[in-house]
């Protein structure tokens, strides 16, 4: 057999191939992958879908404008069921099966203290949104809610001050989140010269309020307070005092605006005290909720206190990667102490042993159940949460 061969002049081949490269399709950048572990069942699932509403908007907003470094967002969601059990299933197959870059999630307490042993195994950076009981510490955790030193003097010096209270009963949900608010509110009302005569606790799934509202009736407090795992419990302790007819003063920490707007006239006259509500009247605030309802439509949940924080921690993740320079894990956990975002609640920056001086407001929930801002306390400090963290 003769064999033929061709000698073709080298330009030919760089014309074949600069052809070739031109037909195929550019490869895009890996996407980053984001995390949300949320409460769809279970306690928080009366707020969840606020968490995620929040979630889906800030990764639009942040791949229209062009991703992070020319890389587009990707969100994970899954269900943590609100207890440690689903966190722990939930964190996993975010982590080792997902692979995701980073976790951005809002959390029962129990479920954040199961979670947390994966996400240092895993070494991926962690914002947690929700409000909580405090120092909770960890090298790639960082939390914008607020804390207990925030959170609890502006109803506690209300009730005192404004309404003489000199009495207080406390409730709260049988958990790390319930027991560790009311104790700092304990010893908090204590500094003040008030006295607690009461405190009760339910189970975190615990909905039958009968023998703790019949103690309520029995001890005649000023006022009373709880701290119950937001959502369900809070819906069924408010209605539940309002059908015994006990018209105390009601300061609840643990209520969400979202929550509050379905309980009807249960919540009316009720207290709370939060870093963000809907009627924040500053530009941002006012974009924020414009961009919700362009999105959602007549299917927009009430905007809250787990729900905005949830928006505002990917704009805090996409500060810190780009301040980093890269996805990185290390270098993006150190970043996200040094980086700053300017949104609905006003200026937000994990600086303080990775949690964020937050300005609140003392608020009273109207027969509208629109929220009354009664006063506005600007910056204030989270105190030393973690002082050996590194």
């Amino acid at each position: 057999m003769n064999r033929f061969t061709f000698a073709l002049p080298h330009g030919v081949f760089a014309v074949a191939f600069s052809l070739l490269a031109a037909a195929a399709p550019a490869h895009a950048a890996e996407p980053i992958r984001i995390g949300v572990a949320v409460g769809l069942s279970g306690a928080n699932s009366v707020v969840a879908p606020a968490v995620v509403q929040s979630s889906q908007l800030a990764v639009d907003e942040i791949n229209a404008a062009g991703g992070i470094m020319g890389r587009k967002l990707e969100l994970e969601i899954v269900d943590d069921a609100s207890g440690a059990v689903g966190a722990q299933k939930a964190f996993d197959t975010l982590v080792f099966q997902k692979r995701v870059n980073a976790v951005i999630a809002m959390e029962t307490s129990a479920a954040r203290n199961a979670a947390l042993p994966v996400i240092s195994r895993g070494k991926v950076p962690y914002i947690y949104t929700s409000f909580y009981e405090g120092r909770s510490c960890n090298k790639w955790m960082y939390a914008n809610g607020w804390v207990p030193e925030q959170q609890v003097a502006p109803v506690v010096d209300y009730f005192s001050k404004s309404m003489n209270a000199k009495t207080f009963f406390l409730v709260g949900s049988d958990y790390a989140f319930g027991r560790g608010m009311l104790e700092f509110t304990k010893k908090y009302i204590e500094q003040k010269g008030g006295k607690v005569v009461g405190e009760e606790y339910l189970p975190i799934d615990g909905s039958d309020w009968t023998t703790v509202v019949s103690k309520i009736r029995a001890s005649k407090p000023d006022a009373l307070i709880s701290a119950t795992a937001g959502g369900a419990p809070n819906v069924s302790l408010a209605k539940q005092l309002k059908g015994a007819g006990l018209t105390l003063s009601y300061g609840n920490l643990a209520i969400d605006e979202g929550t509050a707007r379905t309980m009807g006239d249960a919540a009316t006259g009720l207290y709370m005290s939060a870093s963000y509500l809907t009627s924040i009247d500053t530009a941002e605030n006012r974009k924020f909720m414009d961009a919700l309802k362009k999105k959602f439509g007549a299917d927009l949940k009430t905007p809250n206190e787990l729900s905005e924080p949830q928006y505002e921690a990917f704009y805090l993740y996409k500060a810190a990667v780009e301040k980093a320079g890269s996805t990185d894990s290390d270098k993006v956990s150190k970043a996200l102490g040094e980086v700053s975002f300017n949104g609905p609640r006003g200026t937000v920056a994990m600086n303080k042993s990775h949690h964020a001086p937050l300005s609140m407001r003392l608020g009273q929930v109207q027969a509208d159940g629109s929220i009354r801002i009664l006063e506005t306390f600007a910056s204030v400090d989270p105190g030393n949460q973690c002082p050996s963290i590194k």
